[in-house]
């Protein structure tokens, strides 16, 4: 076991790629540049070179980097209060929670961190609203006591999800690559293809406390749900007394042009996460729900310690001001148009993809047959370029830029991308060529 050193290193001294290797837990492998400066939708590295960023910090920089509203939001925050425990309440959570209250379905707001803890919130909620209102012995207390509180405990989630990463979220999320490792995972969780109502039908039951789905999946390929899928779990989590959870985490917040998702589909969910974009970068995750389903989060039954905290609050409701504008969902649209025509245009032009899909700014292209598992080196050749793209899978290229990112921008990023699937396609030749 190492010891601490005599000599700390200087707070100031240079860091760079290799000092990730030395201090930090491995379980991520980053890129070699390390960004340094942001603005709009350009980004410098540490050696002063400029990248277009088509990436938006995986969905979460959805007014692009160091917005002057948001920054304002922030410093004006920062000179006035920090952090105050739960045990008190502060003035931008309140003018967020009624913010997203007015905006969406909901009456009631939780705060977390997180995605993760946003979803770790609406899992808990299921459960607990399950034994509140459907109890295993309702007129015996003594013979509940010590026992299961309730047979409805269950959930109907689908493979390929993606809702974070703690225990309960990583198994909901039905990717065996994300819990390889960790059993025993938490009982009760059931899936089906997404997509596939007939299937989900077949897990239902009454048993079921929640149906747990993405409107459109992003970390499983940028795949969209079909509307009439929606439209059947929401018929079916009211045949089964279930609830229905939107995970809008990745689509929420502008993201598909609305404000959430749901909203373009005219489904409407029992609870909904949202965070990324909702705090263009600062860490916020946000649970909605209606004041029945809401109660029964009691006083003491889930907390947490940063969430709600006046920074973030402040911040989110700057970022909520901007997308939920008219000119804001006015450019979505029409980026998203420009983004996807180019995309299909360089498809023609490299027979690269085979399909080009997503909603507003959350896009995905899928590499056709002789390219397939190879996404994470056409972000590599991107990168060369000048341009920061992301994958969703090892078969999908995904593109989530800011909201507001121009239409110069947009055009630059897809030149830059064309010399960058050129390279690729040149690298990748004779193993295509074989697989073809």
């Amino acid at each position: 076991m190492s010891q601490p050193t005599s000599t700390p290193t200087p707070s100031n001294a240079p860091v760079n790629r290799a000092t990730f290797d030395q201090f930090m837990v491995p379980n991520y492998a980053p890129g070699a540049m390390i960004p340094v400066r942001g603005e709009g939708s350009r980004v410098w590295d540490q050696t002063g070179r400029e990248l277009i960023d088509f990436a938006g910090g995986i969905a979460v920089s959805a007014v692009g980097h160091c917005h002057p509203k948001v920054v304002g939001a922030l410093v004006e925050q920062a000179n006035k209060i920090w952090h105050v425990a739960n045990v008190l309440t502060n003035e931008p959570a309140l003018k967020l929670a009624r913010a997203l209250v007015e905006r969406t379905f909901a009456d009631r707001v939780f705060f977390a961190n997180s995605g993760g803890e946003a979803n770790e919130a609406a899992f808990k909620l299921a459960r607990k609203y399950a034994c509140d209102n459907f109890p295993k012995y309702p007129e015996d207390k003594e013979n509940a006591k010590d026992k299961l509180e309730s047979e409805k405990v269950e959930f109907v989630a689908f493979n390929n999800s993606f809702h974070g990463r703690t225990l309960f979220t990583v198994t909901m999320g039905g990717q065996p690559k994300y819990t390889k490792g960790f059993a025993p995972l938490p009982p009760g969780i059931h899936h089906a293809p997404f997509n596939d109502l007939d299937a989900a039908a077949k897990l239902v039951s009454d048993k079921t406390c929640a149906i747990v789905v993405e409107p459109i999946q992003g970390e499983g390929g940028v795949t969209p749900a079909k509307p009439e899928f929606l439209k059947g779990l929401r018929a079916l989590a009211d045949k089964h007394n279930a609830l229905l959870i939107f995970d809008e985490v990745q689509s929420g917040a502008g993201r598909t042009g609305e404000l959430y998702a749901y909203m373009k589909y005219g489904v409407t969910p029992d609870i909904l996460t949202s965070a990324k974009g909702i705090g263009g970068g600062f860490p916020i995750g946000a649970m909605l729900t209606t004041e029945k389903i809401a109660a029964s989060l009691n006083v003491g039954s889930h907390g947490s310690t940063y969430g709600g905290n006046p920074l973030g609050c402040a911040v989110g409701l700057a970022v909520l001001d901007i997308i939920s504008s008219d000119a804001t969902r006015a450019n979505v649209a029409a980026r998203s148009a420009q983004l996807k025509e180019g995309l299909r245009k360089l498809a023609d032009k490299h027979q690269v993809f085979s399909d080009v899909r997503g909603e507003g700014l959350l896009v995905g292209a899928e590499l056709s047959k002789p390219y397939a598992g190879k996404a994470k080196d056409l972000i590599n050749a991107a990168e060369k370029e000048s341009l920061m793209v992301l994958m969703a899978g090892p078969d999908v290229m995904r593109f989530a830029p800011s909201l507001l990112i121009t239409e110069a921008d947009v055009a630059e990023g897809l030149a830059r991308f064309d010399r960058a699937i050129a390279a690729f396609v040149a690298a990748a030749a004779p193993a295509a060529a074989k697989a073809a």
